[in-house]
């Protein structure tokens, strides 16, 4: 996979070239008709749902976390408040989530946000060579080794998705 150079783009895409990293960018025609973004993502890039992960952003004990999974599945909230240590987890206002990270709805990366919030990725992106994940707007995914996004992130692997 060749290190893409980008002159400018979403902070998603300006945090992995500053960090010297590997990444495939791949963009397609957003519908705001489909009812998924991540299906959405997957369908359009030939890429099987497994290796395209969706960035929730959630509230564990009043605190946000971003919740890094596979679109073919949905966040474990208990899973999620385990992984970090907390007693009660809740999906965070939409609202907030987009202010705190600086993206929209459908278009939140878990690379440059805003404010740099605990991650967790679900351990099944170590069974993948790259995963896909928002590259900061709808329509645009980056491509890389869920090991960068795990260091990037300072994200902790924890099974937090469910089938």
């Amino acid at each position: 996979m060749a290190k893409k150079k980008q002159p400018a783009g979403t902070p998603a895409i300006v945090a992995l070239t500053a960090a010297g990293a590997e990444f495939t960018v791949h963009a397609y025609e957003h519908d705001p008709a489909h009812p998924s973004y991540g299906e959405e993502a997957a369908q359009a890039m030939g890429v099987s749902p497994e290796r395209v992960f969706k960035t929730l952003i959630a509230e564990v004990d009043g605190a946000l976390v971003v919740a890094v999974v596979p679109v073919s599945g949905s966040l474990d909230l208990k899973a999620l408040a385990t992984a970090v240590s907390g007693k009660r987890a809740a999906m965070a206002d939409p609202a907030l989530a987009e202010r705190t990270t600086g993206y929209v709805r459908g278009g939140i990366s878990p690379l440059g946000q805003r404010k740099r919030l605990r991650t967790v990725l679900d351990v099944s992106a170590s069974a993948h060579p790259t995963i896909c994940v928002s590259a900061g707007r709808r329509g645009l995914e980056v491509e890389l080794p869920p090991t960068t996004l795990t260091t990037l992130t300072s994200a902790t692997l924890s099974p937090i998705a469910r089938p």
